[in-house]
């Protein structure tokens, strides 16, 4: 009996941690071989390694504690596609399904943009952007621990397109630990 207890505890521990990044790693895996789009993926690794470096503000310090809780990165970019609309709307399909929780959405003109998350026990576990314009489409899966207040500093020094955004979102922890409240 204990074993299959912990038989099934295993598997939904494995779900939990293969949920995580399921959308990116979809895209990532779907345009491998497609020029059109550039892909990065940034590692645990990479992140520890600017943990190394002695900070010398307190933004500096910042950015380094907001780093170190990271466990990865990975971006897809395309311009001058043909399908950038029908990409967009098929990814937010995807996040509904995969159990994405919605942060903000911004809608204009030009571009579309959307910022999700996975949250578990209170922490912020993936971020993921979907931006989808006239002709360009581009995915930012940010995973780890992430605190929100801390990834608008760190978009500003790895100057990644779209994370900007994330000022104008401010969440709250209030002093019982319950549910963060998100205001815009």
């Amino acid at each position: 009996m204990k074993k299959g207890l912990l038989i099934i505890a295993m598997f939904l521990l494995s779900l939990g941690v293969m949920a995580q990044g399921k959308v990116i790693t979809k895209y990532f895996n779907q345009l491998e071989d497609n020029e059109a789009y550039t892909k990065v993926s940034v590692s645990q690794k990479m992140f520890s390694m600017f943990t190394e470096l002695e900070a010398g503000s307190d933004a500096e310090k910042d950015f380094l504690q907001a780093v170190s809780k990271l466990k990865g990165l990975k971006v897809i970019v395309g311009d001058s596609l043909a399908d950038a609309a029908a990409m967009y709307k098929q990814a937010n399909v995807d996040m509904d399904k995969a159990g994405y929780e919605e942060l903000m959405s911004i809608k204009d003109a030009d571009e579309n943009f959307k910022f999700s998350i996975i949250e578990k026990d209170g922490i912020i576990r993936e971020l993921l952007m979907v931006v989808g314009g006239n002709q360009s489409f581009i995915m930012l899966s940010l995973y780890g621990e992430i605190d929100l207040n801390s990834i608008s500093k760190i978009a500003q020094e790895m100057h990644v397109e779209g994370l900007e955004e994330l000022g104008k979102i401010h969440v709250d922890k209030d002093d019982d630990d319950e549910k963060d409240n998100d205001t815009y």
